[in-house]
């Protein structure tokens, strides 16, 4: 239970992504993104490299987080190729996810990106591993999905004129490019772990290489906003605890579940992100959003209480 406890904290912070920016100035959504990894995933990297350089201060000779017996079998591509991969993935969600929100709003963007999420890596995990991911998270998967349909079809987007919804279908492929951008950097942490590195080490190895090529993005944008005391709040926050708190939890959570169920439970994410619109924001939901929340709430409750921490032991790990 406790991964799954990890992983619901993760999407709970998560989802008070989208009111930080609310409540911050104004600034573009490749700035906001760019600082974000910078500071999050600079701060992930510096976590991992901790252990390494007291070990090298002890004088302990250095261990690869990389089990040598039977590995390679299992997992063909060497770790580099497999950070780099899942780095991508990091960088890819920003501009995607952005982009679907820009088109066709906050509220459709978001749940199409994240709805789409458990989906994309149960069918990516179930190809790649040879694995079923459960009837559980089938059935758990399909409550939540439903959910976030409602959710998504009961609020106006932001993108159309008329306030319809999914009005860009451009928009749409955008939110799944990000929801597909998540499953490759889950699936990316997961192998990882299978090698037998860490939860801090996985994210910091992935976040960290996405930090680095962050720095020429955001010296291209407008970034005074960081210059300002909310602005800097923002940044902070965006960086420590919605990337650097949260993916240590996230990777946590990661080392004891599937990855299809850390995705279906990470659809707390939009829950959160609903609640605190309306406690925080003053926004108004209809009731077919509210309907669309519980919906959604239901499902996460079937894969948080039915057993969905069952943990998958890897040799070695």
């Amino acid at each position: 239970m406790r991964f799954v406890t990890a992983v619901l904290l993760a999407a709970v912070c998560f989802g008070t992504t989208g009111t930080a920016q609310a409540l911050g100035p104004e600034a573009s959504a490749a700035s906001v993104g760019a600082a974000r990894i910078l500071i999050g995933g600079g701060a992930l990297g510096l976590i991992a490299l901790i252990p390494i350089f007291a070990g090298r201060r002890r004088g302990a000779v250095g261990t690869p987080p990389v089990p040598a017996a039977g590995v390679g079998t299992r997992h063909p591509l060497p770790s580099w190729l497999v950070v780099a991969i899942g780095a991508a993935g990091v960088l890819a969600y920003q501009p995607a996810f952005f982009a679907g929100t820009a088109a066709n709003g906050v509220a459709v963007g978001t749940v199409v990106a994240l709805g789409s999420a458990p989906v994309i890596t149960g069918g990516l995990d179930w190809a790649l591993r040879r694995r079923y991911p459960g009837h559980r998270w089938a059935v758990a998967t399909a409550i939540a999905t439903l959910g976030v349909g409602i959710l998504a079809t009961a609020t106006g987007g932001g993108g159309a004129a008329d306030g319809t919804v999914g009005a860009d279908p451009l928009g749409l492929i955008a939110s799944l490019g990000a929801g597909a951008s998540y499953a490759v950097y889950t699936l990316a942490a997961k192998a990882l772990l299978d090698r037998g590195w860490s939860g801090s080490s996985s994210m910091g190895a992935l976040f960290g290489t996405a930090a680095v090529f962050s720095v020429p993005v955001l010296a291209t944008t407008d970034a005074s906003w960081l210059a300002t005391g909310p602005g800097l709040a923002m940044a902070l926050w965006l960086g420590l605890v919605t990337t650097t708190v949260a993916y240590l939890l996230f990777g946590y959570g990661l080392g004891g579940l599937t990855p299809a169920t850390v995705s279906t439970l990470t659809l707390a994410e939009p829950l959160t992100a609903g609640i605190l619109g309306v406690a925080l924001l003053g926004e108004a939901l209809s009731a077919g959003a509210l309907i669309g929340l519980l919906v959604l709430a239901a499902g996460i409750v079937v894969l948080a209480t039915a057993g969905a921490g069952r943990r998958h032991r890897v040799a070695g790990g």
